[in-house]
């Protein structure tokens, strides 16, 4: 006999693309509070995290709903090819502790992979991954291309994906 895992719950998710000169201060507010609570905070990690990349990315927002009111469940933003960096970037991934359990993270992968294919085709995806979730990102095609070092007192690796 096999133990069966519990059942994921059903959440209703929004999901929206957008670039920074169309969010409200509300939804900058959100993501900023998401990326302190989780990266600075739970993480017990120093870091500037206003990095001034913010304004020039694609950001995609996963809005839910907890307690009667909207909420930001998951988040991450894309960095778009440049003269100076010629790879799409996914960074700031990020899952509410309110969300988690719901395999948020796929989704929000699964989208930025397909949102940067339609807009970049053809151009390789780069991540900047903790080291504990290099299987998470390589289940999405993405291999290490550094060895793992040190970021602000966690262990990182670059990661990319052809």
């Amino acid at each position: 006999m096999t133990a069966q895992s519990p059942a994921l719950p059903t959440v209703q998710l929004d999901w929206q693309w957008q670039a920074f000169d169309a969010l409200s201060a509300r939804d900058v507010y959100a993501m900023l509070k998401l990326r302190s609570d989780v990266f600075v905070v739970e993480q017990n990690c120093v870091y500037g995290d206003i990095d001034g990349e913010d304004d020039t990315a694609w950001h995609l927002f996963a809005w839910g709903e907890r307690d009667g009111k909207r909420a930001l469940a998951g988040y991450l933003r894309v960095l778009v090819p440049s003269a100076d960096d010629p790879d799409v970037r996914i960074g700031r991934v990020v899952t509410s502790p309110a969300f988690r359990g719901i395999k948020l993270g796929n989704g929000l992968l699964e989208r930025a992979i397909a949102h940067s294919a339609r807009q970049w085709p053809g151009v390789p995806m780069r991540l900047h991954a903790q080291a504990h979730l290099q299987k998470f990102y390589g289940a999405f095609g993405f291999t290490p291309v550094s060895e793992i070092h040190d970021e602000d007192g966690i262990p990182h690796v670059w990661m990319r994906s052809a």
